[in-house]
């Protein structure tokens, strides 16, 4: 599990894994040791048998052995595609089954019929969901021309008032980037997009000072072939992407190789229930910023993985289906 949401993610894969009949083992991101022991802790506190959930403290190295064991049937996870790759490798050689959360590139569409006002504010904070740093926290920003301009400059006027500082301190709105390196990896990402023709609106500067923060920051004219189009952005970057119309909009949504979630912004029922089944996600949103609820299955398609989690979907993921006929 990763570092991200060191809690609500063990809990989304855990909980219903166990009610299902399961024991669990976590081999959590390693900068969040303390949040996997306290996690094991809560599950023997609530009543949990000792050993039906464990936390491993392993590096990535050893995870392999312990996807091999034969007593390990299943294999979940949350993180990146690098890492996804390899344990669906590992437990496709040994017949496993595995469910993968990976990266995304949520597109956030914002059509000409939309509330752009509401819209604008939303987007803001669809962007700065834990500093940027979510899965499902929306990443280009897919605006038809028409009302690109009046987006834009509520859109940028609400990112540049959002607070940057101590994590701890309540009126902060934007903490830290995780680690150094990849706040530098976030700076590349944007440094390359405007060499390519991106324009920098907002931040986009490496601030002095001690800790890894990066500021809110605003690309324009993105397009294919940018590192803020291509690639997962996993800091508070936004990328706005011009549409003609319609059509052109879920052209834009669907050129990617992610399928994570997607948002859609319009006035029209008809039209949004027209569209949502065009968008290449695991969820769309339509009028509201992606979240992930309980009630509701949550999983991508495409490079963003397979498999669910949450609801009566993620429930059933990790229990065989027996068929008895008696006669």
């Amino acid at each position: 599990m990763p570092w991200n949401f060191p809690f609500w993610q063990v809990f989304r894969f855990a909980a219903p894994a166990l009610m299902a009949g399961n024991a669990g083992i976590l081999k959590h991101a390693s900068n969040v040791p303390r949040c996997a022991l306290h996690i094991e802790d809560i599950f023997r506190e609530a009543g949990f048998p000792k050993n039906l959930f464990r936390t491993v403290l392993a590096g990535p190295e050893k995870i392999s052995r312990v996807i091999a064991d034969p007593r390990i049937r299943a294999t979940t996870l949350t993180g990146s595609e690098a890492a996804g790759s390899k344990v669906a490798a590992q437990a496709g050689r040994e017949i496993k089954k595995t469910v993968l959360e990976l990266g995304g590139s949520d597109p956030f569409i914002v059509l000409e019929d939309a509330d752009v006002q509401k819209a604008a504010k939303m987007a803001a904070e669809a962007r700065l969901i834990n500093s940027g740093q979510s899965c499902i926290a929306a990443k280009r920003f897919i605006v038809v021309e028409k009302i690109a301009e009046p987006f834009l400059e509520t859109f940028v006027s609400e990112m540049r008032s959002r607070k940057m500082g101590d994590p701890l301190d309540r009126n902060t709105q934007v903490g830290p980037q995780a680690r150094d390196d990849l706040r530098a990896s976030l700076h590349g990402q944007v440094e390359e997009s405007v060499k390519r023709g991106a324009k920098l609106l907002l931040g986009g500067r490496i601030p002095e000072g001690r800790g890894a923060f990066y500021p809110p920051t605003v690309l324009d004219s993105v397009s294919k072939g940018m590192a803020a189009f291509d690639e997962e952005t996993f800091g508070p970057v936004a990328a706005v992407i011009r549409a003609r119309d319609d059509a052109d909009a879920i052209r834009l949504a669907n050129d990617s190789s992610f399928g994570l979630g997607a948002s859609l912004w319009t006035r029209n029922r008809e039209r949004a229930e027209r569209i949502v089944g065009e968008i290449e996600a695991g969820c769309v949103f339509v009028n509201e910023l992606v979240k992930s609820d309980p009630r509701l299955p949550f999983g991508g398609v495409k490079r963003s993985g397979y498999g669910r989690e949450l609801s009566e979907y993620g429930i059933r993921e990790f229990v065989n289906i027996k068929s008895v006929w008696m006669a």
